[in-house]
């Protein structure tokens, strides 16, 4: 009996392990399932850091993005920049608020975001928007060094690029 009892644990750790291994944990950044994506865009530009003084010493401090947007065929359709905002050449501006973020599966980008769309104005597509992603990020991090008490306010623009999905419950 205690040999059948084994094996039934062993066949359940295996099937467990099977099913774990099948559906790994969902990606955070992923919008609801109502949502369907209206506009993918490229971003690409720099994160602006600036050494500050923080209670632990002087640290890059994130200030704000500042990117070109460009759609599929290359052709720029917009800005992305402090806000965060993204402003389409169709007038359009939509800010995000951030709900979710990961790491990004390349360690030394910055992290991928899940935000929704807050405040939306003007004419266009970004008054449709109701989440934004960023994924596919390469670059974007803090310098690792050059913030020290001699260099305090000073600036740093780190290239980054990242894919900019904006989402909408209706098509």
């Amino acid at each position: 009996m205690r040999h059948h009892l084994t094996l039934i644990f062993a066949a359940m750790f295996a099937v467990t392990a099977m099913a774990a291994a099948q559906n790994p944990t969902p990606d955070p950044t992923v919008p609801p399932p109502t949502q369907h994506p209206i506009l993918i865009v490229t971003g690409k530009g720099v994160q602006i850091y600036a050494c500050q003084q923080t209670a632990t010493g002087p640290q890059w401090v994130f200030r704000a993005p500042e990117a070109t947007l460009t759609d599929a065929a290359g052709n720029n359709v917009g800005i992305h920049e402090a806000g965060p905002i993204w402003k389409s050449k169709d007038g359009s501006v939509v800010r995000g608020e951030l709900l979710q973020k990961s790491a990004s599966p390349e360690p030394s980008a910055i992290p991928w975001l899940l935000l929704k769309a807050v405040g939306p104005s003007g004419p266009g597509i970004m008054t449709k928007v109701e989440f934004i992603r960023r994924s596919d990020t390469v670059g974007g991090m803090a310098p690792a060094m050059g913030c020290d008490a001699q260099h305090l306010n000073a600036a740093a623009r780190i290239p980054y690029t990242a894919t900019y999905s904006f989402y909408s419950a209706k098509p």
